[in-house]
């Protein structure tokens, strides 16, 4: 199987994705074997969000709606363009994948199965239902991936190279148990973002599509904000209003009231608009429906103490104050070639061989 028969394969997955949007699920007359895959395929979207609670309708199809935007030609052709593709000898990368979000794995799937070389996948239990469907919908417009795709719930065995991704805990376990084995590990990250007072309401608006987006559960998710001394709140609490409907969602419901009783009981000064807390904290990783902020002095400064804490960031989101900066609103939108941790798996998997 060459190069192009695998894109043309990834191809058709994206657009059978295409018909899972939140503009509504509606099945399309030219889509390949639709008659086999489109009502099981619908029917895995039920199960992930009975499964998981934080699954819900609009958050898986985000996700896959963000995968259909990906998988065309001309996007993969770009991200693929600078890699020599010429391994012969087939070996298996195996991978742990996280659950925090929906297909949270599917970029280390795509990339070891674009390379060229066989995948093992251990899913988490809290993701389980979709990307299996989605791998036989791929070994059926391309017959040659079947025998290179495996899922397993046992213990990995037979396999060339891992890619883990866990809490620091985890990654401690994974970096032993795996410390003779060519591996990528990742650990807690989260995203951050620089306000300077300047924002203009579109822009924080956007910005609370980085913050709630998956509940604010996936590493992209902004958990902490970098404010200047004496930052009114105001304008900010107002921008995030729109997203109050959030707090109707009885898992994130929970985790709010348990949250406010902690730092309440706790003594805590923190500011809250009825479905989002911020607080003052110099951590990273803020609970579910608090936003932790800092407040700096000057842009020198804290692009310092951002270089020093790289380790623990995965986006930073501002406007004209880094050079590779996201744009607020964009960081549920990863393109193909933004690699998490920025560790590139299409090298990783190219230099198994």
């Amino acid at each position: 199987m060459d190069l192009q028969q695998r894109i043309n394969a990834f191809v058709k997955l994206g657009e059978f994705l295409s018909q899972f949007t939140n503009e509504g699920i509606q099945k399309k007359d030219d889509i390949p074997h639709n008659e086999l895959f489109f009502d099981g395929f619908s029917h895995q979207l039920q199960l992930a969000q009975e499964a998981n609670g934080w699954f819900t309708k609009e958050n898986v199809c985000f996700a896959l709606q963000g995968w259909s935007n990906q998988l065309k030609e001309n996007t993969i052709n770009k991200w693929l363009s600078k890699y020599q593709f010429n391994n012969e000898n087939l070996k298996t990368i195996a991978i742990i994948m996280a659950g925090n979000i929906p297909l949270v794995g599917f970029h280390d799937f795509l990339s070891v199965l674009i390379s060229g070389q066989k995948v093992l996948v251990k899913q988490s239990s809290n993701d389980k239902h979709l990307l299996p469907f989605l791998a036989k919908y791929i070994e059926y417009v391309e017959p040659e991936f079947k025998g290179r795709i495996s899922f397993t719930d046992e213990k990995l065995m037979d396999f060339d190279a891992i890619i883990a991704t866990g809490s620091d805990n985890t990654a401690r376990y994974f970096e032993y148990y795996f410390k003779d084995t060519p591996s990528i590990i990742r650990k807690n990250r989260n995203s951050v973002a620089i306000l300077t007072g300047n924002e203009t309401t579109d822009e924080l608006k956007a910005l609370s599509e980085d913050i709630f987006r998956y509940y604010g559960l996936g590493c992209r998710n902004v958990s902490k904000l970098f404010v200047p001394k004496a930052y009114d709140f105001q304008q900010f609490f107002e921008a995030m209003y729109h997203w109050n409907p959030i707090i109707h969602q009885n898992k994130y419901a929970n985790n709010y009231d348990y949250n406010k009783a902690v730092y309440l009981m706790s003594e805590f000064e923190m500011l809250e608009n009825g479905f989002l807390m911020i607080k003052e904290d110099d951590s990273f990783s803020s609970p579910i429906a608090t936003v932790f902020y800092e407040y700096y002095t000057s842009t020198e400064t804290l692009l310092e103490t951002l270089d020093d804490k790289k380790d623990k960031i995965q986006c930073v989101v501002s406007n004209g104050i880094l050079d590779e900066e996201i744009k607020f609103g964009h960081t549920q939108l990863p393109n193909l070639w933004d690699y998490a941790d920025n560790v590139d798996t299409i090298t990783f998997s190219l230099k198994i061989c």
